[in-house]
Formats: C-alpha cells, structure tokens, sequence
C-alpha cells in the first residue's frame, strides 16, 4: 500500500513539473512576439523632408526647427534644408 501511495506523489510531482515548464516556454514565446514599447519605439519610421527616404528614428540626424522635429538622413539633406529655408 505505501509503494502505491509513493508512485501516486511521484506522479502528481511528475505533472506538476510538466505544468511549471509548460508555462515557462508559453510566457517565454509571449514575450518574443510581443517585444513591448521599447522595440516598437526604436524600429519607428521618420521622413527626411529633403529627399523623401523613410529611416529608422534612432539612425536619422535630428534638429529642431521652428518648434518642430525634423529628420535627415545624412548631413549633405540637412544642408540642403538649411540653404532652401
């Protein structure tokens, strides 16, 4: 009788044990496909006024002009922005 009790706990803590991992790669794969505000903040497109190229916002150049932001993809668009204002 206490073997049968043993094999009884030894499967309950078997299942129990599946259950735990089981959680852990389901919370695991949530996380990889919902990166969260950060990632999607970084991967924001901008457009360079000049030329018309959309770029990631953390690889443009910024200024402020006129109270408003604006974007550039390389230093030669920013100077052309300069001499056209």
């Amino acid at each position: 009788m206490l073997s049968g009790l043993f094999r009884l706990i030894l499967i309950a803590f078997v299942i129990y044990i599946a259950f735990v991992v089981l959680r852990i790669v389901r919370a695991l794969r949530r996380a990889a496909r919902n990166p969260g505000p950060a990632a999607s903040r970084e991967k924001a497109l901008v457009k360079d006024e000049v030329c018309g190229t959309y770029l990631p916002r953390d690889e443009a150049l910024h200024e402020v002009r006129h109270g408003r932001d604006a974007y550039f993809c390389s230093e030669e668009c920013r100077q052309k922005s300069r001499t056209a204002s």
